[in-house]
């Protein structure tokens, strides 16, 4: 779905302000409260804007290691290995991909000790053959969206456009 200038600024002032009322979001637009409901409502159904939940920072719940495994699997386990990897908490996303991994999973562990235990959970499933584990040191550039939302939109809006 391609967005436009008014669907890119109601995103980025969601981004930057999550807790923002629709009536108070018309108002710094300079738009209608119908408006303002009505795209926001239309972001979410097709599915450009998928929640409004917390962000939580998985180290302020005591898991301060990360860690990447790409995941060598058999053929035809994938549904299996799937619904395995499911089960365990500690891995916070599962990604199918090409090259010479068939799945990457990103994991949290309490220590770096704790990631063997969550290591050995996540492979300890028949139909995973081989994994290969990164530890992450440092996280320069955080999971952002709102340079990739502007571009979308064809918009650059300085710091103060969006919050009036």
């Amino acid at each position: 779905m391609a967005i436009d200038q008014l669907d890119g600024r109601i995103i980025v002032l969601l981004a930057r302000e999550p807790r923002i009322g629709v009536l108070e979001m018309s108002r710094r637009l300079g738009v209608a409260r119908g408006t303002a409901q009505a795209r926001l409502d239309r972001l979410q159904s097709n599915g450009v804007i998928r929640g409004f939940g917390p962000q939580v920072d998985p180290a302020a719940l005591g898991y301060p290691v990360t860690a990447f495994a790409t995941l060598q699997i058999r053929q035809g386990q994938g549904a299996d290995v799937r619904a395995h990897l499911a089960t365990v908490p500690e891995v916070l996303e599962l990604h199918t991909t090409t090259g010479t991994g068939d799945m990457l999973c990103r994991l949290v562990a309490r220590s770096n000790a704790d990631l063997q235990r969550v290591i050995d959970r996540v492979v300890g499933f028949d139909g995973i053959v081989r994994a290969s584990t990164a530890i992450v040191m440092e996280n320069p550039v955080p999971l952002r969206i709102i340079p990739l939302v502007e571009q979308a939109a064809d918009t650059r809006e300085g710091p103060d456009t969006a919050t009036g």
